[in-house]
């Protein structure tokens, strides 16, 4: 009888573990970090850059949609490059100390980069720093207008 008791205890403990154990070392994907929009982020020092990508209408003109926050207490101007025909272009955004600074609206800061041949879907390099910090290069996702959403952020002549 105690051999019998013994058994089912051992089998019922193998099914249990059998059919729970397979996750006991899987990753959790709530805990994996990702991107939850179409642009992709990084972050340089105190300077996060969020949700970074090129809007065009004729893979010519990219326009740089995204947002940037500070999270220092003191002011930080950030410098973004790209590369056009083997020249580094540059310009600067000025993030005040706790703030965000919305790049690519029409009637905000814009970064217009010109004189490329890109197609919408791929994807443009750009390289941010501020000060002495080590830099973030991304690859950046180029989009056309298509979307809605996307409508207002199409480069204008």
């Amino acid at each position: 009888m105690k051999i019998r008791w013994a058994a089912t205890t051992a089998l019922a403990a193998a099914v249990a573990l059998g059919t729970t154990g397979c996750t006991f070392g899987a990753e959790i994907a709530t805990n994996i970090q990702y991107e939850p929009s179409d642009g992709t982020g990084t972050t340089v020092g105190d300077l996060a850059i969020r949700n970074a990508l090129l809007i065009t209408d004729d893979g010519e003109t990219l326009n740089l949609v995204m947002t940037v926050a500070n999270s220092s207490e003191e002011g930080r101007a950030l410098t973004v490059q790209w590369e056009v025909d083997g020249t580094r272009e540059s310009q600067r955004i000025r993030v005040g100390g706790g703030e965000r600074v919305r790049v690519g609206d029409p009637e905000g800061t814009q970064i217009l980069i010109e004189g490329v041949d890109v197609v919408p879907g791929s994807l443009y390099p750009v390289f941010f720093q501020y000060g002495d910090e080590p830099g973030s290069e991304l690859l950046v996702p180029v989009l056309d207008g298509e979307l809605p959403e996307y409508e207002l952020y199409v480069p204008s002549e």
